[in-house]
This record gives C-alpha cells, sequence and structure tokens, in this order.
C-alpha cells in the first residue's frame, strides 16, 4: 500500500510518517509537503520507503503527480499556529480550506480516501465536560475557523459525491520534533537557553495534553478501520492548566521560576479544551503516555537534540519571536 501523506514533513505529519513505516514493513509513504518554516527535511531523515515530494496541496497540478499510484490520502497539511492566523488569516484560508479542496477533488479523482487531520479548536472553548463528534462547530480564531472551513468541506465531498472521506479532530499534541512557536518546545528551549518563559493572561487557560505518537497510532486506527462521513475525536489522556506545564518544564530543566513572564493574553484565546475519545476508543485505541511521563520524554528530546532546534532559533523565528512577545532571545 502507498499513502500520501500532505503536511508529512511537520510535526504530526512525520511522527505518522514514522508509526506507519514502522507497523507496515510492506508500505511505502510518499509526503507532499511545501517545506514552509515548520516543515523541514529533517523529520524524515533516515526514513526508508520514503519519498518526499516538495509541493503545494493548494496547487492541482502538484497534488495531481503526487497522488498517482497512491492507495489513500492522509492530510496534515495545514497553517496552524493560532498567533500567526491573527497576523496573516489569508494563508490559513488559502492551505488549510482551498487545499483541502484540491485534495478532497483529487482523491475523489482517484477513487481512494481522504483523512482529514483536524483540531479540538474547531468546538472553541468548553467550560465543563468534554466535545463529542457530535459538538456543534464554534470555532475561536482565524486559524480554527480555516480548519472548520476544511472539515466541513469533507463532510460535504462525502455527502453530496459519496466520497470515500473521514475526519480525525485532536487535541494539544506534543512531543518530539514540535516547531518551538508552540508552548512546550517554546518554554523548553526557553528555559534551557536562560530566555524568559512567556504565559498568556492569567496561564489558567486548559488543555487536553496527547502525546504525538499516541495520536499517530489513533490516526492509523482511523484510517484502516473508520467509516467514511465520520468524525473521530482523539483526546490525551490528561488535562493540565498552561502555567502548571511550564511549571513543571522550569522543575525539569533545572531553570529559575523567575523567568516565568506572564505576557498580554492572546485576541480570542480560548479557555479550555477537552475531548471525548469514547468513539476512537470504540475502535480499540488507548492512549499509552500520560502527561507526567510525556512532558519528561518531551524535555529529554530537545536537550539531546540540539542538532534539530539549534538552527531553528535564528533568522526567521527570531523575528517572528521579537514581534510576538516584544522581546529577544538570548
Amino acid at each position: 500500500m502507498r499513502i500520501l501523506v500532505a503536511g508529512g514533513a511537520g510535526f504530526i505529519g512525520s511522527a505518522y510518517v514514522r508509526y506507519r513505516l514502522e507497523n507496515h514493513p510492506g508500505d511505502e509513504v510518499r509526503v507532499l509537503d511545501k517545506l514552509t518554516y515548520a516543515g523541514r527535511r529533517e523529520n524524515l531523515e533516515g526514513l526508508e520507503r520514503c519519498e518526499l515530494v516538495i509541493g503545494d496541496i493548494a496547487d492541482r497540478e502538484a497534488v495531481a503527480a503526487a497522488i498517482e499510484g497512491c492507495d489513500a490520502v492522509v492530510n496534515f497539511a495545514a497553517e496552524s499556529h493560532v498567533d500567526r492566523s491573527i497576523e496573516s488569516p489569508g494563508e490559513f484560508i488559502q492551505t488549510d480550506v482551498f487545499g483541502t479542496y484540491v485534495l478532497l477533488e483529487a482523491a475523489r479523482d482517484a477513487g481512494i480516501r481522504h483523512l482529514q487531520i483536524s483540531t479540538d479548536e474547531v468546538y472553541g472553548s468548553i467550560e465543563e465536560g468534554s466535545f463529542t463528534e457530535s459538538s456543534p462547530l464554534d470555532p475561536s480564531s482565524p486559524y480554527s475557523a480555516s480548519k472548520a472551513g476544511g472539515d466541513l468541506l469533507v463532510s460535504a465531498f462525502q455527502h453530496t459525491y459519496g466520497a470515500d472521506a473521514l475526519i480525525v479532530r485532536a487535541s494539544n499534541n506534543y512531543g518530539p520534533r514540535q516547531y518551538p512557536e508552540k508552548l512546550i518546545p517554546l518554554c523548553i528551549l526557553n528555559a534551557l537557553a536562560g530566555d524568559p518563559l512567556p504565559v498568556y493572561g492569567d496561564g489558567r487557560q486548559v488543555r487536553n495534553w496527547l502525546w504525538v505518537e499516541d495520536f499517530a497510532a489513533a490516526i492509523d486506527l482511523v484510517l484502516e478501520r473508520g467509516q467514511a462521513g465520520e468524525v473521530y475525536n482523539v483526546g490525551g489522556p490528561d488535562e493540565r492548566e498552561n502555567i502548571e506545564v511550564v511549571r513543571r518544564i522550569v522543575e525539569l530543566t533545572g531553570a529559575d521560576e523567575s523567568l516565568i513572564t506572564f505576557v498580554k493574553d492572546r485576541p480570542g484565546h480560548d479557555r479550555r479544551y477537552s475531548l471525548s475519545s469514547a468513539k476512537t476508543e470504540a475502535l480499540g485505541w488507548r492512549a499509552q503516555v500520560g502527561f507526567d511521563e510525556g512532558i519528561e520524554r518531551a524535555v529529554a528530546w530537545y536537550r539531546e537534540n540540539e542538532g534539530w532546534w539549534g538552527p531553528i532559533r535564528s533568522g526567521e523565528y527570531r523575528e517572528y519571536y521579537e514581534r510576538q512577545y516584544g522581546t529577544r532571545l538570548a
């Protein structure tokens, strides 16, 4: 079997590529990736039976060429950081909505399955309890709105054309190879360098943390066993307030807690996310890594892999960081 993995050079996409190749020795993976700032060749280094094609999912010709000979499409390709969506919403609409449409058309023409990777943020914020797959969509940011738009196209293609299309929505992922604009890798690297640890607002926002390799296993199960037209939520086993996460990183890195710096909150910042995974668990999935174990593994990986993250903390990332937080990295 040959799988086209769109966005497979990014954080979650590359974790899935590794999982697929390790658990399906006869399979091949073709990665289609634009290699923007968060998509990196290094994330696929050393992988056999993996072909990288550089291209944009919004480019019909590139997609048509990449999908040829493939048996399924898994779409991770997305502009994915809320802060950047507030700066440049048009880029998110182009990739997350129009790009998804292009992939759906190509998969329909080829007669193959399209699995859309989405986010809990499409549901908005929830004060108590957990979102299920039947919860209404209520996105709060240009990012989550663009992802919701892509999801609605997937559902529409299934209902209108009978496309073999379905959706997986995940809670906050963390783990190796995550670009350091996100809370956990940003704070780990800043703590190791002695830089401030920026925390939005009062830091009491609650997230449902999911180890990326657990999510990769869930994606693979849904690809194999999920039903067309369905949505499958995948939530992490533990909830933590952001400030709890940052303080644990301080402990694990040996940094000084005085580095924690509360900054102006993000516009429209959702207070709490939580997903029920009952439907995905009914397929046979269970999270294997709790947050306490996962955060230790994450800190250890970044501590041991400066060769991966060192080049990132320069150039465009430094400029973005200064714009976002009003301070320079050391």
